[in-house]
């Protein structure tokens, strides 16, 4: 291979004109790299040849005034009003089934029937001993009513009329008696035919025809469930209670809502029936039951529900969409936009939150435009260009959650209201 020598001046060159050339050649290259990286910078989205004078662009949305829904959320359980397990009486072998699994039985429905026949003649038995019982009394009675008047004309001994008034003193106790068992021999035989107890709904059968039950039978013949009304019981944290009680206070009834598992369609709505008399020490929650017609039977005994508890309503509130609400340094804000087509960063205090609206209880005024989208990469003072097309607002959700509310919401449910509380979202605040 042949040397090959690169000379870039020629000889005889002053070593200081060489070092010269050498760090303007270092000079152009820097200045060319800084050209070509700030080239494709300035040429990014959303930005122009110089990067900071062309407007942001971004949608706005006005502040308007509405009402805010203060409810508070819980998982809740559905319990039956009454839960009765019907048992056997007596003694005896089933002879008739007379329910439909799975339906709806009024109270005094036949349920079943045991073989009344033994009662029948226990009855007998019992009502023939009583006849003869007051045939005696009536007997011993009408002797005594002739040595009454025997002593009278003293011919019979006094004592004679003692012994039998003794007599029919216990006739008529032993008639007594014998009403007492023919009472229970016509009970016994009322207990053949089983009857409901309650309206409700009858479950699977426990016992079948030819079957022999007794009093002491542990599993009964059927268990029948009260489901209308129906109740759910769920629990709420300790913080949550001086609201409700403050309303229940003053004669107000609380609206309840019941949700499927997904929490996103209502099952049925009822009324707070009653609030637990003690806080659980261990989970800091109260228990409370809401009561409900289901009158549809939509609620299911040992159903999971999500419940939404109606506590207040703020009426004529200023809202704003929730999307506007920013959270940095400031602490919360939002990005009014200016006349000059600018926007400014203005601290707001916000209340309930309830869906994609939020209340804001000082800081802007009704009418104010507010940047609901782009916001991201807006700081103080930056220039905007609103866009044509607005966002849809979405109707209010039921779920509303006032500020610093720690109430447990399903992970399968959908994103809840924020709350002030909330963590910051990720790339706001002035300044980016």
């Amino acid at each position: 291979m042949r040397d090959v020598r690169i000379t870039s001046l020629p000889a005889g060159v002053p070593p200081w004109r060489r070092a010269a050339w050498i760090a303007l050649a270092v000079l152009l290259a820097a200045a060319a790299v800084w050209w070509l990286y700030h080239r494709a910078t300035d040429q990014s989205p959303g930005r122009g040849r110089a990067g900071f004078n062309t407007p942001f662009p971004v949608v706005a949305a006005p502040v308007t005034t509405g009402d805010i829904n203060i409810t508070y959320n819980a998982l809740g359980t559905v319990t039956p009003m009454a839960t009765v397990t019907v048992r056997s009486q007596i003694s005896g072998q089933i002879t008739q089934i007379a329910y439909q699994e799975g339906k709806m039985v009024k109270q005094g429905d036949l349920l079943a029937v045991i073989d009344p026949r033994p009662y029948q003649a226990a009855l007998e038995q019992v009502e023939g001993t009583q006849a003869k019982n007051l045939a005696l009394l009536k007997q011993a009675q009408a002797d005594l009513a002739r040595y009454q008047v025997l002593a009278k004309q003293d011919s019979i001994a006094k004592q004679t009329v003692d012994d039998q008034a003794h007599l029919v003193n216990q006739y008529i106790a032993q008639t007594k008696v014998d009403q007492g068992a023919v009472d229970a021999a016509k009970l016994n035989l009322a207990y053949c035919h089983v009857v409901s107890p309650i309206d409700g709904r009858a479950g699977l059968r426990q016992i079948d025809i030819g079957n022999y039950v007794t009093a002491n039978d542990t599993n009964g013949i059927v268990v029948v469930t009260q489901q209308q009304p129906i109740n759910v019981t769920f629990s709420l944290p300790e913080d949550n209670l001086p609201a409700i009680m403050k309303r229940l206070a003053s004669g107000a009834s609380l609206q309840v809502a019941a949700y499927d598992r997904s929490n996103t369609n209502k099952l049925a709505t009822g009324t707070l029936a009653a609030v637990d008399s003690q806080i659980d020490t261990t989970t800091g929650t109260v228990k409370m039951r809401a009561q409900f017609d289901n009158k549809d039977g939509v609620l299911f005994p040992n159903q999971f529900v999500n419940i939404q508890l109606l506590v207040n309503t703020l009426h004529d509130t200023t809202v704003v969409p929730t999307a506007a609400v920013q959270r940095g340094a400031p602490g919360t804000f939002v990005y009014v936009v200016n006349p000059d087509n600018t926007v400014k960063v203005t601290p707001i205090k916000i209340g309930p939150v309830q869906g994609e609206t939020t209340s804001v209880t000082s800081g802007i005024s009704p009418g104010t435009q507010v940047v609901v989208d782009g916001a991201d990469k807006l700081k103080d003072n930056a220039k905007i260009a609103l866009r044509q097309e607005s966002p849809k607002v979405p109707s209010q959700s039921p779920n509303v959650t006032p500020p610093g509310d720690s109430t447990t919401t399903p992970s399968a449910s959908p994103p809840s209201a924020t709350t002030p509380s909330a963590p910051s979202r990720r790339g706001s605040g002035p300044g980016r």
